[in-house]
């Protein structure tokens, strides 16, 4: 039997052009993959876009259930978790402008600022209430959007569970985190950095873009300039050359290129032999230009109508965060050599379309870890997304996982990149301290001093975001207080797959452990939950 084997996987890996030996050759990766130090065989990460824990959960689990929208009804052993019920911040909030509740129909909103020094000056020292003069966004006549009468004050929205119904339904079955937070201040890109490395120091601004001209203000992208090389903004991936798909951005000739320096998540993958891989809605190249360079023209269209209000493709380069290293970019977005190669190096370098996702799924090639960005309209980014869009997308995932195969070893992480700058009211603890001219949180220039061995840039926690953990392992009905951030995920995968940490100033090592949301003792699994993805109802409670 075991000769057989490796005859059939002699077979493979010669057609790909591969070898036997070695930590990343396909049979290191057979071996490696499936040793864990949990039950956990399988991470799904559901990495979506810009909201904040108290945007999201801010009654949690009160819902207000007028008449004609969705209902939501709490279990009577729900635990409370720290939201706007605590203290009387819904009527006695210190910002300008009181919380108030978004409806389903005010589903697509303007997007707020969501800059790395307007976040900071957003909690002024502390006092959490500078949001509307911060970060607040409302419809102007140059930029106009749904902020329904509010204007800077649209910042203070919240949904709730008529709204975000399948989010809350998922915390009612499984675990949620109140107490998880944005490794740094900031956008996108930060996150999703912080995501796969727990670091974004290291970066290089590329001198020209690809047509010869000075690449875009790196103002807002690194801190302090070219010589700080931290990333605090939404620079462009320089390894990845897919011509624009935003055309609110234009971003292939108009974005500052940045390229990022040192190990990743997926170096340690790899050098276990675990398969693992990232999938990008509109990552497939819908044409080529003139030049040769991939056109990643998809475009969906959602059911909320965010295309009256701004207009995106479905990829978006800086929601892509392994395109920034040389190691572990797609630049031409190459799809695998062979469906047979998903989850292993080839010629897509780990990096793939969300399609092929679903592919692997249904031909039984799921990787071990595998990071999934939803098509921009579905991501939940204010101005382009909204949770409507959103709430279709993760329950279908979460729906097909459940009924694979591969549900009864697999944790399913759904997490935030940002904040959006919407408010939330937890003041997050400093674990990074930062004096650059872009910090602002103790006054300008000022988020404390920084450590003498630690890089400049790097404030943080940032905001409060929702963290979610569904699994047969998952705590039930539970809130976690455990602080985390985003490097958190980073260090379970590390930690079940005995990888060890990244080092070179990597949060990994400082980061707060999920394992508080998993029971792996023998209690019982968690069951499925099976949901509407149109409104987020539970159709199928327990099988």
């Amino acid at each position: 039997m075991i000769a057989k084997y490796l005859r059939v996987a002699a077979s493979v890996v010669t057609a790909a052009g591969l070898t036997l030996s070695g930590p990343g050759s396909l049979l290191a990766q057979n071996r490696g993959g499936s040793d864990t130090t949990t039950p956990i065989k399988h991470v799904v990460v559901i990495f979506q876009e810009n909201v904040s824990f108290d945007h999201y959960f801010a009654t949690y689990p009160f819902a207000s259930n007028p008449k004609g929208e969705t209902a939501f009804h709490a279990k009577d052993d729900t635990p409370r978790a720290n939201n706007l019920l605590s203290g009387g911040l819904l009527d006695q909030n210190p910002n300008s402008v009181q919380p108030f509740r978004l409806d389903p129909s005010q589903a697509v909103t303007c997007d707020q600022n969501h800059d790395y020094g307007a976040e900071q000056e957003a909690l002024d020292h502390g006092l959490v209430d500078k949001y509307p003069e911060s970060t607040g966004t409302g419809s102007t006549a140059s930029s106009p959007c749904p902020d329904y009468g509010h204007g800077i004050g649209l910042v203070m929205g919240y949904y709730d569970g008529n709204t975000t119904t399948a989010l809350w339904n998922y915390a009612q079955n499984f675990a949620m985190s109140d107490n998880s937070f944005g490794t740094m201040f900031g956008p996108s890109a930060v996150g999703a950095l912080n995501l796969i490395s727990g670091r974004t120091t290291n970066a290089t601004m590329l001198p020209f873009a690809a047509n010869g001209t000075t690449p875009g203000n790196p103002s807002g992208n690194i801190a302090g300039g070219l010589t700080s090389g931290i990333v605090i903004g939404d620079p462009r991936p320089g390894f990845d050359d897919c011509v624009a798909t935003d055309p609110t951005t234009s971003d292939l000739f108009k974005k500052t290129l940045v390229t990022v320096a040192g190990p990743n998540v997926g170096d340690l993958l790899n050098s276990k032999g675990v398969t693992w891989g990232w999938f990008a809605g509109g990552f497939a190249p819908t044409s080529h230009d003139a030049m040769g360079r991939p056109v990643c023209g998809a475009h969906g269209v959602g059911l909320a109508g965010d295309d009256a209000v701004e207009t995106s493709g479905d990829y978006i380069p800086h929601h892509e965060p392994f395109q920034y290293y040389s190691q572990s970019n797609n630049q031409h977005h190459l799809p695998p050599s062979n469906v047979s190669m998903i989850g292993y190096t080839d010629q897509a370098n780990h990096q793939y379309d969300l399609s092929l996702f679903w592919t692997a799924l249904g031909e039984d090639r799921l990787p071990a870890v595998s990071y999934l960005k939803a098509k921009a309209y579905q991501d939940g980014h204010a101005g382009y997304s909204d949770p409507i869009d959103e709430q279709n997308f993760v329950v279908q995932v979460v729906n097909a996982l459940e009924n694979s195969r591969y549900w009864e070893d697999t944790a399913i992480i759904i997490a935030y990149d940002d904040s959006d700058g919407w408010y939330d009211h937890q003041m997050d603890p400093i674990v990074n301290q930062s004096n650059v001219s872009d910090d602002a949180l103790a006054g300008a220039g000022s988020c404390g001093v920084t450590p003498a061995d630690t890089p400049s840039g790097r404030c943080g926690y940032g905001p409060r975001l929702p963290l979610l953990v569904i699994s047969p392992y998952a705590r039930q009905n539970y809130v976690d207080h455990r602080a985390t951030d985003q490097s958190s995920i980073l260090r379970f995968i590390e930690d079940n797959w005995d990888l060890g940490r990244l080092g070179n100033g990597s949060t990994d090592e400082k980061a707060g452990s999920l394992n508080g949301m998993f029971d792996f003792d023998d209690h019982g699994r968690t069951p499925r939950l099976i949901l509407n993805p149109a409104d987020g109802t539970v159709l199928h409670p327990h099988f």
